[in-house]
């Protein structure tokens, strides 16, 4: 073989083996609401594109969250869809997004995140580990849990409340996303 075909040999192998690399490692384009979730941007960048997360997003505005979910993270967050904040009894969505009840948007919205980026295989390996119901310490300071039942992942609030987690593994450049479709809500 000559030795320019021998160099285009090695530079087609080496072309293959960085795009294999890189397809390996970059995580999949999730669509949440009607939009792609785009693994390179940040949370809140993702979900202002998410037709089903306006009440969120309205949240993280009205607890002035906007800079820390921004920020470096990593972050967790157990994002709960419109549909989930309609299940709410009339106007309490209303209620955490007026100037006076900004401690109670910051108290609920914090109860969704969890520091950390935790993907669902290690969420499987911590429900495993401790007998069927992990623990995570929310941003809020106090806990939820985690459950599994058939192919579902659970999270339930202290009072005992369920949320079903209904897309997994939204990777984000500063954390990881769970799309439920309950709010949780702290004691």
């Amino acid at each position: 073989m000559s030795k320019s075909w021998r160099i285009l040999v090695l530079g087609v192998v080496c072309l293959l083996t960085v795009h294999s690399t890189f397809a390996q490692t970059t995580p999949a384009v999730i669509i949440v609401g009607g939009a792609p979730m785009d693994p390179l941007k940040d949370i809140v960048d993702n979900l202002l594109h998410s037709k089903d997360h306006t009440a969120l997003v309205a949240t993280i505005r009205a607890a002035g969250w906007v800079g820390t979910l921004k920020g470096a993270g990593p972050f967790t967050v157990f994002a709960p869809t419109n549909e989930a904040f309609d299940k709410l009894p009339p106007d309490t969505t209303d209620d955490w997004l007026k100037p006076e009840n900004q401690a109670q948007a910051i108290k609920v919205l914090s109860y969704h995140v969890v520091a950390g980026k935790i993907g669902t295989k290690a969420l499987l390996k911590m429900i495993k580990k401790s007998k069927g119901k992990a623990t995570l310490k929310t941003m809020e300071g106090t806990n939820i849990y985690v459950t599994q039942e058939g192919d579902h992942i659970l999270i339930w609030d202290e009072s005992g409340n369920k949320s079903t987690i209904t897309t997994s593994d939204v990777w984000q450049k500063n954390g990881v996303i769970y799309v439920t479709d309950t709010v949780l809500l702290p004691k």
